[in-house]
């Protein structure tokens, strides 16, 4: 029996044995699935997370702790690995392996974990979810019968110059260009979009590992983020370890964090005041302000606080470190600093062509993220601790079905400009695979849903998921009866 071809960048095709010889990679994925687990340590939260660094790196999955410190370099996944390193990493593990991965786990194996006073959200049993289990076998054999490499689509790399050129382009027409005021404006919104794209296109493919097999190539892609002004390391601890580890589940989800007061409320459990009644307006225009509060608020109250909501943010690599804070002023240099020493306009002229290009920024990023998850056809969950122990009834994968709405999704012009956004289903359920896989796979996730009785929400196109979210604000936000009712 051969091995899945993915085995070999794996594992880089052998491993040796105790007596140094090559064992065939077929032998060794019979082999590190039958370990014996018989009389195994046990190990408690304070134990594992003593081994939180990518030097020191164990991880909780399915109840079982694993060393894998010594596969910390050689990971295809790049830095996925010890994202959550001394944490539970189930349902990422899980969500960016193939199903034959799980044998390898084993090699890893050193104890049992068990903590009653452990507050993790517990999914349905791990490995287990039928659902799950059999729509990844489904999209394995499309992608193995069509020999095609899940994690890489040749067209990403041309689209990425393209936007790379483009955001040059537009960058160099809004500041330096000698023209009507007029056309730096639109030069300026040019520029915004391209922003956009790196953040929607390039970075969120690589920083969820899946834009190329050369983990350095998809870091330096990640960082793409950091060049734009925002971090793609708490962007990735907000989004990955947060968000797609606990979509719309009230108080551990971080996208749907809300304080009191607070500008929005997006569930009826939420603390409501009399302004949200006038959300879904001043949302509306809000909503452009996001990648400027990424950049200047969001970013560094998480690096002081060393949190993002319920997330907890680790600390920094010397790498991270410096990409965090060399990020912040190569984008303060060229975006601020070079137009105000260069640029032939005005000071007044440069503010309003900045906030014109974050604007568009922000309006992007925050419709087409918030079209997803926030409508009512999107379920939000709460966690059940009535046995001392916060739980859901559902498994990880059909939640994030429940909780997600796709649009356009045979539209591939809002496949490209969302950076597949527009199957979002597709996209919490298979991470790792690259945007552009997603409108062929889409059809077997959809009759899988349908298989097994999970709600598969789709809009027929933008507008129609753009009404039914300023829709859902109205009514949750203003609705005295579905406030009681909540």
């Amino acid at each position: 029996m051969r091995p899945p071809s993915g085995f070999r960048a794996l594992t880089g095709g052998n491993i040796r044995n105790a007596g140094n010889r090559r064992l065939p990679c077929a032998v060794i994925v019979q082999i590190l699935g039958m370990a014996d687990t018989r009389g195994a340590a046990i190990y408690r939260l304070e134990d594992v997370k003593a081994h939180d660094s990518a030097e020191d790196c164990w991880l909780v999955i399915a109840g079982k702790v694993y060393d894998v410190t010594s596969w910390v370099p050689s990971h295809p996944g790049g830095s996925m690995i010890y994202l959550q390193a001394g944490r539970d990493s189930t349902h990422l593990f899980d969500s960016y392996h193939p199903l034959y991965v799980r044998k390898l786990l084993s090699r890893y194996y050193i104890g049992d974990f068990q903590d009653e006073n452990y507050d993790n959200i517990q999914y349905m049993q791990p490995f287990e979810e039928k659902f799950y289990t059999t729509l990844k076998e489904r999209v394995e054999s499309f992608f193995d019968k069509f020999k095609l490499d899940a994690r890489v689509h040749p067209h990403m790399f041309l689209k990425s110059a393209l936007i790379f050129v483009g955001l040059i382009f537009c960058y160099y027409t809004t500041f330096y260009r000698q023209q009507h005021f007029l056309f730096s404006l639109l030069s300026a919104a040019g520029m915004g979009f391209f922003i956009a794209e790196i953040g929607l296109s390039i970075m969120h493919d690589a920083n969820h590992g899946a834009y190329s097999r050369y983990p350095l190539l998809g870091y330096i892609m990640g960082a793409s983020l950091d060049i734009v002004g925002a971090s793609s390391f708490m962007w990735k601890y907000q989004h990955v370890v947060g968000h797609h580890s606990f979509t719309n589940v009230h108080n551990y989800d971080p996208d749907i964090r809300v304080k009191d007061p607070d500008i929005r409320r997006v569930t009826s459990k939420q603390p409501w005041h009399d302004y949200h009644m006038y959300q879904h307006v001043y949302l509306a225009i809000l909503y452009g302000l996001l990648a400027l509060k990424s950049i200047f608020l969001d970013d560094f109250v998480a690096y002081f606080n060393g949190c993002i909501g319920p997330v907890k943010v680790p600390k920094m690599t010397p790498v991270e470190f410096h990409i965090f804070w060399w990020g912040k002023a190569v984008y303060a240099t060229y975006m601020l600093v070079l137009p105000l020493l260069f640029s032939h306009h005005n000071f007044l002229s440069l503010l309003v062509c900045y906030l014109v290009s974050q604007l568009v920024t922000g309006w992007m990023l925050a419709l087409l993220f918030q079209v997803a998850h926030v409508v009512e056809e999107a379920e939000f969950f709460d966690v059940d601790c009535t046995n001392g122990v916060p739980t859901l009834s559902s498994g990880w994968a059909a939640l994030q079905v429940r909780t997600t709405a796709n649009f356009s999704v045979n539209s591939l012009f809002w496949t490209h400009v969302s950076g597949g956004l527009n199957h979002q289903i597709e996209h919490h359920l298979f991470p790792a695979i690259c945007h552009l896989h997603y409108p062929r796979i889409q059809p077997i996730v959809e009759s899988t849903c349908k298989e097994f009785g999970i709600p598969y929400h789709r809009f027929p196109d933008v507008w129609t998921a753009l009404k039914a979210h300023f829709a859902y604000l109205k009514k949750v936000g203003g609705s005295v009866e579905f406030r009681l009712a909540g």
